[in-house]
């Protein structure tokens, strides 16, 4: 992948003097960029820095990104080919030829993710006396206790099949651990058949084994059933044995014009993700040939679909070593996010916002404020209704019990999006439960996502005024996550935000729609025709001399209008320094195209997922959070809301305290070259921006500012460009 970057971008070079913003070498593939944020991930779990439980962790987390990947991303890829899509992508290349150089990186990916595992992992695991152990390095005790497990706790779960013809193969599950057999009768017969045991996922997929103090022993679950497999083939020889497990095409098809219930569709539909067609067959690399070719041919495979794992089917499994492995000196240190201060009763939190606005940063600032803001309404009588939007949220939600509280008493209006991937039993769920306590329940506009994270409280005040409060926020409403999602949240009673927020509301659940949202963009509405006119605006500025720049702050920057109007604004002479976590089609550096944009991702401790855009606007600067990356799915295809900040105190806040510290960060950044590949900020000498010349970790500094250790007067000085970013008054200032 990185040599045919290399060679495109000297091509791009090379014609430079007859290049168009619409040529696909200035446009990074979307796919292969993904797997560079994945390959990013892998670097953390290699890296003898982090604790090495949290590089375990790391190392799961590659594995259940890819899983997803492959199970959406790559089985959309497979369609398009089986349809004979050969339309190209902005860069240039047809399905075709995407899908042949994805399939032989993910190859060398899994490679690399099982080379961080043997080589650098087990033998570290190893040093601190944490062992997965093989059935031959088991002691007696040891072996008793697996018996003992077996026989309690895995038979009576286990259904044996011999595919004959009276037994045809069994349906598997998508992502099931499943174990192959080779058998021959003992009797009679020298014909082989083929034995399947999938493992019910009631099971734990590691299994912590009786140890000596200061040792910690596990053994795969997979190893101890193929240790029994002869209590479930009786009268059969096993010849061989193979762990695999099957990725299944993942999408769902809703046609909701013609469908009486979304609901009903949806909960009929995530029944058929279970039944999807295989996209990949992993199975361990010593497995039978005859097993892997009888599985081939039952799934449909092609070779370059059947992945050979040497070791652990599934590394995602490994969360469970991390969870069962009471080895606090091996992860990282807790902190104590800080609090908002509130006064006894469900008022308070309305006394300080009616006075004030509140920006909170998660995970630094804890999310349990969003939390009391929900409950508090639902609890005080003054509150007359609740409205809010659910996109994805924790299994035993205290919000949504919350709502549920509150909707026999008052009214309450809830937006769920049922088709929140791999969320969508759970919001079925919610919604249903929340409709039998007599809440409204909509599910947004038809066509569209609802992905937007609103909440709205109309309360009637001692003067007998109705007011209202809003929580706009860049995160779900997921207290759970929220513990490692780097997320912002806007509580305010302005009349001017939370009129523009019912005006959601109704578009939501009337589709009542209008012509502005003012200070809001919305989405599909008007949000990338703003957008646009933003970074429009920052060239006019720059041609005319002006100060102008954009700092913009995304998980994922695919959208072609927004990129070639950032190419634009750098030719024009604006500074750019985009902070994007995972995917990025833009190319940086290019001279006379992009050589004023720099993109930097940062992968650490928690997940980076906020959404910040300053523009310089000629000294008047102008900052917004959103719900939105910069890519066409969230500007075209769902509804999502980005609010303009217009308190100067809290943009103020959100570039001394967020903007120049990620600005600043040289430890877990790295920064996109124009050939496509990206490096560590120190390697890059990118350490201009760095806290006083020194390394400099963004994360690790914030959580040492909000528990004291650090000081207002130890926040990195921020880049030379923003100093016109902190306007003195806002309150004027233009949509």
């Amino acid at each position: 992948m990185r040599n045919t970057f290399a060679i495109r971008f000297r091509g791009l070079k090379a014609n430079m003097a007859r290049i168009e913003l619409a040529d696909p070498p200035l446009y990074l593939n979307r796919h292969y960029s993904w797997l560079q944020f994945n390959e990013r991930v892998l670097e953390e779990a290699c890296d003898t820095t982090n604790p090495l439980l949290e590089r375990v962790k790391f190392l799961g987390i590659t594995a259940s990104n890819l899983d997803e990947f492959v199970e959406v991303r790559v089985a959309g890829m497979l369609q398009q080919v089986e349809h004979g899509n050969r339309e190209p992508g902005p860069d240039g290349r047809i399905p075709e030829e995407v899908l042949k150089e994805l399939t032989a990186r993910i190859h060398s990916f899994v490679g690399e993710q099982y080379d961080c595992w043997r080589d650098k992992i087990v033998p570290a695991l190893e040093r601190e006396s944490i062992r997965v152990l093989s059935l031959k390095q088991l002691r007696p005790a040891a072996r008793e206790f697996i018996a003992n497990f077996y026989t309690k706790s895995a038979e009576p779960l286990l259904t044996p099949v011999t595919v004959d013809p009276a037994h045809p193969f069994p349906h598997v599950l998508n992502k099931a651990l499943c174990l192959a057999f080779l058998l021959k009768r003992k009797r009679r017969s020298t014909q082989t058949y083929l034995g399947v045991v999938m493992v019910p996922r009631a099971l734990p997929r590691v299994v912590a084994l009786p140890s000596g103090e200061g040792k910690n022993e596990f053994i795969l679950l997979h190893d101890i059933v193929r240790a029994f497999a002869g209590r479930l083939y009786h009268g059969y020889e096993i010849l061989s044995a193979a762990a695999f497990r099957v990725t299944r095409n993942s999408n769902l098809y809703v046609e909701e014009e013609e469908s009486r219930s979304i609901l009903e569709t949806v909960d009929s539909q995530i029944h058929r993700r279970r039944k999807g067609s295989a996209v990949r067959l992993e199975i361990e690399a010593g497995a039978n040939e005859e097993i892997i070719e009888r599985l081939q041919a039952n799934f449909r495979l092609a070779p370059e679909q059947v992945f050979r794992i040497n070791g652990p089917i599934n590394l995602s499994r490994l969360f469970q070593l991390y969870e069962q492995t009471p080895r606090t000196d091996l992860k990282y240190k807790t902190f104590v996010p800080r609090e908002l201060v509130l006064k006894p009763g469900a008022a308070s939190i309305f006394g300080i916002v009616r006075k004030r606005n509140l920006l909170l940063h998660h995970p630094y600032d804890s999310y349990a404020a969003v939390v009391r803001f929900i409950e508090s309404a639902a609890q005080d009588p003054d509150v007359l209704s609740i409205k809010q939007t659910l996109y994805r949220t924790s299994e035993n939600s205290p919000i949504v019990r919350a709502l549920i509280e509150a909707a026999p008493k008052k009214e309450v209006a809830v937006v769920v999006e049922l088709k929140a991937r791999f969320d969508e039993a759970s919001n079925i769920r919610w919604a249903r439960n929340l409709q039998e306590a007599g809440g409204q329940v909509f599910h947004g506009v038809v066509g569209l996502k609802t992905h937007c994270k609103l909440a709205l409280v109309a309360r009637r005040e001692a003067d007998g005024q109705i007011r209202r409060y809003a929580h706009l926020g860049t995160g779900n409403y997921n207290p759970s996550t929220a513990r490692f999602y780097t997320d912002l949240s806007l509580l305010t009673s302005e009349p001017h935000m939370t009129s523009a927020v019912h005006h959601v509301f109704d578009y939501l659940t009337a589709y009542s729609e209008r012509a502005q949202y003012t200070p809001l963009f919305v989405a599909p509405l008007n949000m990338g025709k703003n957008c646009t006119t933003l970074i429009e605006r920052e060239t006019a500025h720059a041609k005319a001399g002006r100060p102008a720049f954009i700092v913009a702050k995304v998980n994922s920057l695919l959208d072609e209008k927004i990129i070639a109007a950032l190419y634009r604004a750098s030719q024009a002479g604006v500074q750019i320094e985009l902070v994007v976590r995972g995917a990025c089609a833009l190319r940086p550096g290019v001279r006379g195209v992009s050589s004023r944009i720099r993109v930097r991702s940062v992968i650490g401790r928690f997940l980076e997922h906020s959404r910040i855009f300053i523009f310089g606007n000629g000294g008047r600067a102008e900052t917004y959070l959103g719900s939105a990356d910069w890519m066409h799915r969230n500007i075209y295809e769902r509804v999502e809301v980005m609010f303009h900040v217009r308190d100067a105190d809290l943009c103020r806040q959100i570039i001394t305290e967020v903007v120049a510290p990620y600005l600043a960060d040289t430890e877990k950044t790295r920064i996109l070259l124009p050939g496509g590949d990206y490096v560590r900020a120190r390697e890059a000498g990118r350490m201009s921006h760095s806290k006083n010349g020194h390394r400099f970790n963004v994360q690790e500094f914030l959580i040492d500012f909000v528990e004291g250790r650090e000081g207002i007067e130890s926040l990195p000085a921020a880049p030379r460009f923003l100093k016109f970013a902190a306007p003195r008054d806002l309150g004027a200032a233009s949509n």
